[in-house]
């Protein structure tokens, strides 16, 4: 089997087919810089806190990307289903609809002291729903557009009397998922359309990967960079110095240079584990089959890491707190272990087994499964 036709058959999205590790491993990094954002504690030194730092926005855009991939991989790949899209929407809006519940119920029980993005990301399927079999190119260039926009309008949006007003009242949650939480929808979508686009392009292609990673590059190494030089950065010296259409701006640009690293990351991946010579393959597959099995289970091992911090809140100077070094490893090394295990004898992880049970899919897959034979 030469390399292009082994790399499509493990991008197939037919029914039982493989998951594509490549981006499971990006996912499962994706899973680890969130660790690293929710508990690393203030780094005693500069460079420390460099390094600390990339993981403050990167990893919540990179598993946005690969959410929409996700959704590309379930509706067809690069061949869009074209029998049973309503079936299949209808699957995807419950799944979100549970998801939602479930972020909504773990923050009034278990209060957490990070953002929870399970709710943001049901509502986010919901509105990928009349957007899922959009044409690849059509998807790209929207996708882009309106991440050059809406991270930006979101900033400029939340501080108007109109929005400070509703997050007041009843719609206080509707208006964060859209606008001014921390991971707004308006911003989500247009990265999980990206995400979408470059699998219908088709992962399995060297030129589509190559290309996309030099873009994301580009991007990234251009735009970043003008951040940092702009007023209204993180640090207190500047904080202050943007008017509110400059940090608007900014936002803007960093979210599209942050997506820029999430797309290289993908390539990356794709790279060390589908293009790369057979013994780089075997390798690369070993070192990161713990990484893989966590971005193959991420609701599980998102959620237990949620259950963890909530039972690692202490009292420090008067202020709660669950920030640890040992906790970070602990996350990790924990996670790693547990999703190995899990997958290597039990397979799909427990959630996700759930949530395909609840959302009718395993159903539909064993319906069609016994109708081929």
């Amino acid at each position: 089997m030469t390399d292009a036709a082994r790399v499509a058959a493990a991008t197939s999205v037919s029914p039982g087919a493989r998951r594509v590790d490549g981006v499971d491993a990006a996912r499962g990094l994706a899973l680890i810089g969130m660790f690293v954002a929710h508990v690393a504690p203030a780094a005693a030194s500069a460079d420390l806190a460099a390094l600390l730092a990339i993981a403050d926005e990167r990893p919540r855009l990179l598993f946005a990307l690969t959410a929409g991939m996700g959704l590309a991989f379930i509706s067809g790949g690069t061949r869009p289903i074209v029998g049973g899209r309503g079936e299949l929407r209808r699957q995807i809006a419950i799944r979100a609809v549970i998801l939602i519940v479930l972020g909504v119920l773990i923050a009034v029980t278990l209060h957490p002291l990070v953002f929870i993005i399970l709710d943001v990301y049901g509502v986010a399927f919901l509105v990928m729903l009349p957007l899922l079999f959009l044409p690849a190119r059509a998807a790209l260039g929207a996708g882009i557009a309106l991440l050059a926009i809406m991270p930006g309008f979101a900033a400029l949006a939340s501080t108007t009397d109109l929005v400070v007003e509703l997050r007041q009242g009843p719609f206080a949650i509707v208006v964060d998922w859209f606008i001014s939480g921390a991971y707004p929808v308006v911003e989500w979508v247009p990265v999980m359309m990206i995400g979408l686009a470059l699998v219908r392009f088709d992962l399995a292609s060297p030129r589509v990967v190559t290309v996309a990673a030099l873009a994301g590059a580009a991007t990234a190494a251009v735009l970043l960079p003008v951040v940092a030089l702009m007023p209204g950065g993180a640090d207190e010296a500047s904080a202050g110095e943007a008017d509110a259409w400059t940090s608007a701006l900014r936002t803007s640009l960093e979210v599209l240079g942050n997506v820029g690293v999430g797309v290289v990351v993908v390539a990356g991946m794709l790279l060390l584990t589908f293009f790369a010579r057979p013994s780089v393959r075997r390798v690369a597959g070993a070192v990161l089959s713990p990484v893989i099995a966590m971005g193959a289970m991420p609701l599980t091992i998102y959620t237990l890491h949620l259950v963890v911090l909530a039972a690692s809140i202490r009292i420090e100077g008067g202020y709660s707190t669950d920030d640890s070094f040992e906790l970070l490893l602990g996350l990790i090394v924990g996670s790693m272990v547990f999703a190995w295990l899990w997958r290597r004898y039990l397979g799909r992880g427990p959630l996700e087994r759930a949530l395909r049970w609840a959302s009718g899919r395993s159903r539909a897959d064993a319906a069609r499964a016994s109708g081929s034979r």
